[in-house]
């Protein structure tokens, strides 16, 4: 069954250099998910750089700039995949893929006074939060995901991780 469990959360390690704690990122995710009442059905985290995510930002958003993190759900009204067991499907389930910008972590990361890590770990938590609903288009919705990035890397001490 734990074989099962983790098929539904996919951490793919796609930078040649860089990397993130495996444990945390699940922990991070699940923790997310919990709180956000969200099942999850499967979510690939792919840890990248420049090259990957700009050109996915290029073919899917028609955006040709470096980004910090693409969120793609992969859910249609009818998954073929049930959420964990015991939880009903319904509208809060989590399917998809969250692509973070190493690269960009890693030059920002002095311009918010964070650590390298704590910055990726925020991408990772801003894109589950794309998928499950949230959005930042407005200032308004800016400020409530900032908000809500910062409560879940505070709740797993990832403010200022090393």
């Amino acid at each position: 069954m734990s074989s099962q469990r983790s098929e539904r959360l996919s951490i793919e390690h796609d930078h040649p250099e860089r990397r993130l704690d495996e444990d945390t990122l699940r922990a991070l995710v699940r923790h997310v998910l919990a709180e956000e009442n969200a099942s999850l059905v499967h979510l690939t985290v792919v840890l990248s750089g420049h090259d990957t995510v700009r050109a996915l930002n290029v073919s899917y958003l028609d955006h040709d700039y470096n980004t910090d993190v693409l969120s793609f759900s992969l859910r249609s009204p009818a998954s073929a995949f049930p959420p964990e067991p015991g939880t009903p499907p319904d509208d809060s389930a989590v399917e998809g893929e969250v692509y973070v910008d190493l690269d960009t972590a890693a030059e920002r990361h002095t311009e918010f006074e964070t650590s390298f890590k704590a910055e990726a770990y925020r991408y990772v938590v801003h894109g589950v939060l794309h998928l499950v609903g949230y959005d930042d288009a407005t200032e308004a919705a800016q400020a409530t995901m900032r908000a809500r990035e910062d409560k879940y890397l505070r709740a797993l001490d990832l403010r200022a991780a090393s």
